[in-house]
């Protein structure tokens, strides 16, 4: 039977599946998708959706509705954060969705609401939940206030820009969690090295520690709360006696060298960085901004 409905479509896969065979062999890699897999068919489920289909290590899912979509990309973000550890492998998922009019048919859904769903799960990044704005005004307030709208972009298909909106989700916990940990960390080594700081912590980066990183998340070294930062934003590296600065995120770092020369962007690259100045995740901030990380 082929009717016209409104549903919420949502696309989610697993981040970095090349990499993970790479790292852990083929079979220990196909037990580990095979169980998120069953993981995210379960969390669909659990939240009155139906699994449309798998492709590889993506699963195609609908929903009554933009919030029970919503609800499940959340949980399904933590199910997957949590069981990732007992599988043993730092496992992410990347989850996009949108809410429109779709032709249902033979169990199976088709329409220009499935194409941008799609281009939404393109959008998101390991750890990340991408809708678009027409979606989040679908949206109850309580999943309304943990959106945050990113750009304002043309996605192919379309003849209007389209808004990208991130979900965010564990937050307000991680950020609880973190809020007594400010205080000053300072490591002794020998050799070249970076002294890193941000709201009173300070940290060495050298040979021995070779890696600090930034972001909402509270996985990250420096817990960053600006609404402009990603979940995991950036990271800079000691690699070969040089400093790295190396972006991941969707509006880019910005360093400010002491020098007084411009602010440079660096934008889902990496770019070596030496001398003193301080670095604003998503735009640009000055050596008195609360939200300024210096280094040195």
């Amino acid at each position: 039977m082929r009717e016209t409905v409104q549903l919420a479509i949502m696309f989610a896969d697993i981040a970095g599946s090349t990499k993970l065979f790479e790292t852990v062999g083929d079979t220990k890699a196909r037990e580990i998708t095979s169980r998120c897999i069953d993981l995210l068919k379960r969390v669909t489920q659990d939240h009155g959706g139906r699994v449309v289909k798998t492709i590889g290590d993506e699963v195609m899912c609908t929903f009554p509705s933009s919030d029970r979509a919503a609800d499940a990309s959340v949980k399904m973000q933590e199910e997957v954060g949590a069981h990732g550890l007992r599988w043993g492998t730092d496992l992410k998922i990347r989850v996009g969705f949108h809410f429109g009019e779709v032709i249902q048919e033979n169990d199976d859904v088709f329409g220009d609401a499935v194409n941008l769903a799609a281009r939404m799960s393109g959008q998101a990044k390991g750890d990340q939940i991408i809708t678009t704005g027409e979606t989040m005004a679908c949206l109850s307030p309580r999943l309304k206030n943990k959106c945050r709208k990113l750009l304002t972009t043309m996605v192919k298909g379309k003849t209007a820009p389209i808004g990208i909106v991130e979900l965010t989700w564990g937050e307000e916990e991680e950020l609880t969690i973190m809020a007594g940990h400010s205080r000053s960390i300072t490591q002794h080594n020998t050799g070249p090295t970076m002294s890193i700081s941000f709201e009173g912590r300070v940290i060495t980066l050298c040979h021995a520690d070779p890696v600090v990183s930034f972001g909402r998340g509270s996985t990250n070294t420096f817990v960053v709360p600006d609404s402009m930062s990603s979940r995991v934003h950036a990271r800079i590296e000691f690699r070969g006696g040089q400093i790295y600065l190396v972006d991941q995120s969707t509006n880019g770092t910005y360093v400010q060298l002491s020098n007084g020369e411009p602010p440079i962007l660096v934008h889902r690259e990496e770019r070596p960085i030496e001398g003193a100045g301080v670095i604003g995740l998503g735009r640009v901030v000055t050596p008195n901004d609360p939200l300024a990380v210096h280094f040195q």
